[in-house]
């Protein structure tokens, strides 16, 4: 049978056994080193950049941590576009928003001229994709061999059913995947009803240990492991959310600017309004005990990767597609300029034969993207990066003493959930300035002093020079962009709602 049929046959077998591994009969020996190092991006969904234990002591992930100890981690992490699809179009080509096309929240085109599996598997890899994609035909490949597949639940293309859901009927035939009863965007939370091992957490994880514990081709692996979770639901199994009892969860940060979005209606899945310190300390406690369940389940990975002899002849990196408001400054959800929405966690560890210049286990504070992956991956292969891919490779940061690397990154979104919510900012990790399209609101936050970003810098006298400096940077940023962005060398507000730009590609228009 091949490697999908088997995967979620064993995965099948080890959960009707009641099992957490699988009984596999298969030696795991250590394998001879490719001349290629394997490649395994291992991301999950809505996972904040202050969620890991790296950066919050708060919070338990210590296989994270540990992978983190192992190579680097970055401080900066960014996702230009932070909402699911306009961020996985970015990771997908290696290019800015503007490049890429995707200015907001729409289908990831069915082809783009730079594709990550596509060109890895033509540097003579094998692709598997595991997890969410969140891709349009939902059966995409884009250059994959072969994607395994849970979309919490969304069908987008007709008669879709995921690869999770369909297992799910086959292994638990009498139960529903969605009985703990919170839906996709809501920010309640609850515990999972249901056995631990049918959480789609648990298998996504199973399915790529399967693969591992089986792969036997000579070829390199690259391997996309996509966690739909932390994401709504937050809806960890109980012994997970018990970890968390004790523990003195931040309330959300709330600065004076943010005032006028705390009277909203209270709908379960609501972007914007002030719910309360309780609820939100709630959801928080749930979202970390989501985020702790999958660290263990990477865990589970990475020691797979051991046994089979691939861990030390591997790139591995770990990030988030975007992050989680959480009620600070009472935003809920994405797609906001603030660092809830925009930062997320970003680690890398290199194969143990690469020349490097930098210690184990240091943190960066470079300003990295989701579009730094493509390029950084090709570079492994020993594959040609275009020179107009926008990205750049992450092995020049440690191979490096004095790397050339940019000052800032730029972010944006399209209208969602406000008209008011259209913006774009540049941030370099210490200071952030954010531009309404609509409205012409400016906002200057130093990250340094107020993490939170609770004071608006703009009119402040002592920030005047800052503030000129980056609306200056905002302004070539745009430039190239012309009317209605830039208009006689200054930012041009305008109403039009520019959801792609027009280097998306025609065919998906």
């Amino acid at each position: 049978m091949n490697i999908k049929t088997r995967s979620l046959f064993v995965a099948g077998l080890s959960l009707m056994a009641g099992l957490t591994t699988p009984a596999l009969a298969k030696k795991n020996l250590p394998q001879e080193p490719h001349k290629k190092p394997h490649i395994f991006l291992i991301m999950t969904d809505q996972q904040r950049g202050d969620c890991i234990g790296k950066s919050n002591p708060l919070i338990n992930t210590p296989n994270l941590d540990q992978l983190a100890d192992n190579g680097v981690w970055f401080t900066n992490g960014y996702s230009s576009v932070p909402s699911c699809t306009p961020a996985r179009a970015g990771l997908l080509t290696g290019m800015s928003p503007w490049n890429h096309g995707m200015l907001g929240y729409y289908k990831v085109a069915e082809k783009y001229k730079y594709e990550m599996p596509q060109m890895l598997k033509e540097a003579g890899y094998y692709t598997v994709g595991i997890g969410k994609m969140h891709w349009h035909p939902q059966r995409n490949l884009h250059g994959f061999h072969q994607t395994i597949l849970d979309e919490s639940g969304r069908v987008e293309s007709d008669d879709f059913i995921s690869d999770y859901r369909q297992w799910f009927k086959e292994v638990a035939p009498k139960l529903d995947p969605d009985a703990t009863g919170i839906g996709w965007n809501e920010h309640r939370s609850g515990t999972y009803v249901l056995a631990e091992n049918l959480h789609p957490t648990y298998w996504t994880a199973q399915t790529a240990i399967d693969i591992i514990h089986d792969y036997d081709k000579e070829q390199p692996l690259y391997m996309k492991v996509s966690f739909a979770r932390p994401h709504s639901p937050y809806d960890p199994p109980k012994r997970y959310l018990d970890m968390y009892a004790d523990t003195p969860i931040p309330a959300p940060y709330v600065g004076e600017w943010a005032k006028q979005y705390a009277d909203n209606p209270k709908t379960a899945d609501a972007a914007f309004g002030d719910f309360g310190v309780e609820h939100a300390i709630e959801s928080r406690r749930h979202y970390y005990g989501s985020i702790t369940f999958i660290d263990d389940q990477i865990g589970r990975f990475i020691e797979e990767l051991k046994k089979a002899g691939m861990y030390e002849n591997a790139l591995i990196v770990f990030t988030s597609d975007h992050g989680d408001m959480l009620g600070d400054h009472h935003h809920w959800r994405k797609t906001y300029a603030y660092e809830g929405s925009t930062h997320v966690p970003y680690i890398m560890k290199w194969p143990s034969n690469e020349k490097v210049k930098v210690k184990k286990g240091t943190a960066l504070d470079y300003p990295v993207e989701l579009r730094d992956f493509l390029p950084t991956f090709l570079d492994a292969a020993g594959a040609t990066i275009p020179q107009e891919m926008d990205g750049a490779s992450l092995l020049t940061l440690v191979q490096d003493k004095k790397p050339a690397w940019r000052e800032y990154i730029d972010l944006e979104h399209a209208t969602t959930y406000k008209k008011h919510n259209y913006w774009c900012a540049l941030t370099d990790g210490n200071v952030k300035y954010v531009w309404f399209f609509r409205t012409g609101e400016e906002q200057l936050f130093d990250m340094t002093k107020d993490p939170g970003e609770l004071i608006n810098l703009i009119d402040s006298p002592s920030y005047a020079e800052a503030a000129q400096l980056w609306r200056g940077r905002m302004v070539e940023h745009l430039s190239e962009r012309g009317a209605p962005y830039v208009v006689d060398g200054k930012l041009s507000t305008f109403q039009k709602n520019l959801l792609t730009g027009p280097n998306y590609p025609k065919d998906n228009n």
